[in-house]
C-alpha cells in the first residue's frame, strides 16, 4: 500500500517526496522548493505544472513535508485543496509526477464520456 504524508494543503506520496529530494541533491539545488501551480486548463479540467523554485513571494503558501519544501501561489491553492501528488515510474509511459485533484476536474455532469475537444487529454487528470 502507498504511504502518504498529509500536508496542510494536499497529500504528497513518499515516492514523490523522494523523487524531489533526489532531483534537488543531483542538481545541488540548496534552498529550492517544489512549486506546484495551475498551468492552464482545457475541456478535461485544470492542468498542473511543477518547477524547482527559489523565488518565494509573500503571497505564496509554503510548507514542508517529508523533507521537501512545497510552494503554492495564491491562485493555485483552491485547485490543489485535497489533491494528491505522486511520482510514477511506468515502463510503458515513463516516469513523472502526477497530480490528482478533485477540484480540477471538469464536470461531465450530464454523463458524457471522454473529451469534447478531440484532444488526447485524460479526463482522470
Amino acid at each position: 500500500m502507498l504511504q502518504q504524508v498529509e500536508t496542510q494543503l494536499f497529500t504528497i506520496t513518499d515516492s514523490a517526496a523522494q523523487a524531489v529530494r533526489d532531483i534537488l541533491n543531483e542538481r545541488k539545488l540548496e534552498g529550492y522548493a517544489l512549486r506546484v501551480y495551475v498551468a492552464g486548463g482545457g475541456c478535461c479540467g485544470v492542468n498542473f505544472g511543477m518547477a524547482l523554485d527559489n523565488n518565494i513571494r509573500e503571497v505564496d503558501t509554503i510548507f514542508d513535508t517529508n523533507g521537501v519544501k512545497i510552494v503554492v501561489d495564491n491562485v493555485s491553492v483552491d485547485y490543489l485543496q485535497g489533491a494528491t501528488v505522486d511520482f510514477v515510474n511506468d515502463p510503458t509511459h515513463g516516469a513523472g509526477f502526477l497530480v490528482d485533484s478533485p477540484n480540477a476536474k471538469s464536470g461531465h455532469e450530464h454523463g458524457e464520456e471522454g473529451c469534447s475537444c478531440g484532444g488526447s487529454c485524460s479526463c482522470n487528470n
